[in-house]
């Protein structure tokens, strides 16, 4: 157990060894005598400390979460507020500050109230403020705070850090999308309520064409009694079909896109336009189909419709934000240990005796079996062995965020953007509309290629180039104070602007729709309500 002397216990040592010096200096034995004694207090008030938070400890000091849920849901920009408790089921009073939790730097969190009173035998709540900054699955791994012992009451000569290791998990989804969800719909069905257009064809649907004399082949269902009666003769009721759209939305999610302070990057605004355009075409009946790529096929959600697809869309668009896979981080498998360890050592009962420093094997095993408290359950990432395999998937299931790697995957993001869309030509049902959220292709390139021979197949192609004006702004409102900086900023801009004027231009003449990607973040004006976790009763 570590102590730390609080600035009090400085000072009072301080001026005893400073009253000290003086007695002996001026050979006054009563001043030496008094300032000794102040040294002396300090020492015994340590040992008292000392005493009184380990039986603190051992009597039960904890912290819980209130809510029964391992994950929390909120929409990109929102709040979020998490309940806990700290127990102290001790015979001893504390005194707990500096109290803040511990969370993804996707996430900004603070602690209410920061400083509190622990009396013997009681428990007090802590509000959790959290703001989702990223769309993706990110962890609250616990609560940090420094607790002095106090038996004679007052403020404690020393300190103990202690960490509280009780991982939550918080998923961020757009705002739209997160809306859909989590609204009532459709009574037992659970459906979502059809919108849509139904087309002027002959069909199976519900809705009534006309009414018809019956020729031989017609189903005897569809005979239409009473209109033949009144006919004197057999009339068939004709019915509309079915047309609806086969959506698919393409999302480039290569790693440079995520450039940007959390909530700015072209990604973020890509990530809420996408999840409004998944809801509005699965709200009016259409199917979607979702694909996310980067130099590797990340996700690929089939086309259908109904309430179910929201939640797969929504899992391929939290999953596009992961890190984890060797290719995409900037970290080896030696430094994914050392976070692993530094993570799982507050988790595991022995904190890790059992575990040689080095030894990487012992340590996979360790986060396989720790996994079983991860508040998710992704799947494994991409890594060049098993064992890495193991550690990466160990960030991945408790939201530990990952650097991404430096250098981009332009080149290969095209390559295998356009594997992906040649790819729906052979998908069944046809796409009739493809959204691509992409870089601008490389001229002669595979995706520009793909996107010709979708436009041959008249399939309506709609391409959204990102949206780099906020991370733009944000750069340049950091630069301003720097004369270099303000002119780096600019230079940037400028270039950007110019390479996405030629992008669209190069798109036009190639007969694609350009759409823009400026969308509302909210589906309101209002501001978003804060979601509160609710106890558990």
């Amino acid at each position: 157990m570590q102590l730390h002397p609080t600035r009090p216990a400085f000072h009072v040592a301080l001026a005893g060894a400073a009253m000290v010096v003086v007695g002996i200096v001026g050979r006054e034995a009563a001043v030496c005598a008094f300032g000794g004694a102040m040294v002396l207090a300090v020492a015994l008030g340590r040992v008292l400390a000392h005493a009184t938070v380990a039986r603190i400890r051992s009597s039960g000091f904890e912290m819980v979460w209130t809510t029964a849920r391992r994950v929390s849901r909120v929409a990109r920009g929102g709040e979020l507020v998490l309940e806990a408790e700290l127990r102290n089921r001790g015979s001893d009073d504390a005194r707990a500050v500096s109290l803040r939790p511990i969370v993804s730097s996707m996430l900004s969190a603070e602690m209410d109230p920061q400083a509190i009173e622990l009396p013997a035998g009681s428990r007090v709540r802590l509000d959790v403020r959290i703001k989702a900054n990223r769309i993706g699955r990110w962890g609250v791994h616990g609560v940090a705070l420094e607790v002095r012992g106090t038996p004679g009451g007052g403020e404690g000569l020393y300190e103990v850090p202690l960490l509280f290791a009780n991982p939550h998990g918080v998923e961020v989804l757009p705002p739209r999308l997160l809306a859909a969800i989590e609204s009532p719909r459709g009574g037992r069905s659970r459906s979502l309520s059809v919108r849509g257009r139904a087309g002027n064809a002959r069909g199976e649907s519900d809705e009534l064409r006309e009414l018809r004399d019956h020729v031989p082949g017609d189903p005897f269902k569809r005979i239409a009694w009473k209109a033949s009666a009144k006919r004197r003769k057999l009339v068939v009721r004709e019915m509309e079909r079915e047309e609806r759209d086969v959506v698919w939305l393409v999302v480039d999610a290569s790693v440079e896109l995520w450039a940007g302070a959390p909530g700015v990057a072209p990604l973020d605004a890509t990530g809420d336009i996408v999840g409004a355009l998944a809801t509005r075409y699965l709200t009016r009946g259409d199917l979607v189909g979702m694909a996310v790529v980067a130099s590797r096929v990340r996700s690929w959600v089939p086309a259908e419709e109904g309430a179910a697809q929201l939640g797969r869309i929504a899992a391929a668009l939290a999953s596009a934000a992961n890190m984890t896979d060797s290719d995409r981080s900037e970290l080896d498998e030696q430094e994914v240990a050392t976070r692993v360890a530094e993570h799982a050592r507050p988790l595991d009962a022995g904190g890790l005796a059992d575990v040689a420093r080095g030894n990487l094997d012992a340590l996979a095993a360790k986060a396989d079996a720790l996994r079983s408290r991860a508040p998710f359950v992704p799947r494994p990432p991409f890594a060049k062995t098993s064992r890495e395999q193991r550690l990466r998937h160990y960030c991945a299931a408790f939201g530990i965020e990952l650097p991404p790697k430096l250098e981009g995957e332009r080149d290969a993001t095209d390559r295998e953007l356009g594997r992906a869309l040649e790819r729906l030509l052979t998908e069944r049902p046809v796409p009739s509309v493809v959204h691509v959220f992409a870089q601008a292709p490389i001229p002669d390139g595979a995706t520009e290629r793909a996107l010709v021979k979708l436009k041959k197949h008249r399939v309506d192609v709609q391409f959204h180039l990102p949206d780099f004006d906020a991370s733009l702004a944000d750069v340049a409102a950091s630069a301003t104070e720097r004369e270099v900086g303000r002119m780096v900023a600019e230079a940037v801009s400028t270039r950007v602007r110019a390479g996405k004027r030629r992008a669209e231009k190069r798109l036009r003449t190639l007969g694609i729709r350009l759409r823009p990607v400026k969308v509302r973040s909210k589906p309101s004006e209002e501001p978003e309500p804060i979601v509160k976790e609710k106890a558990r009763s």
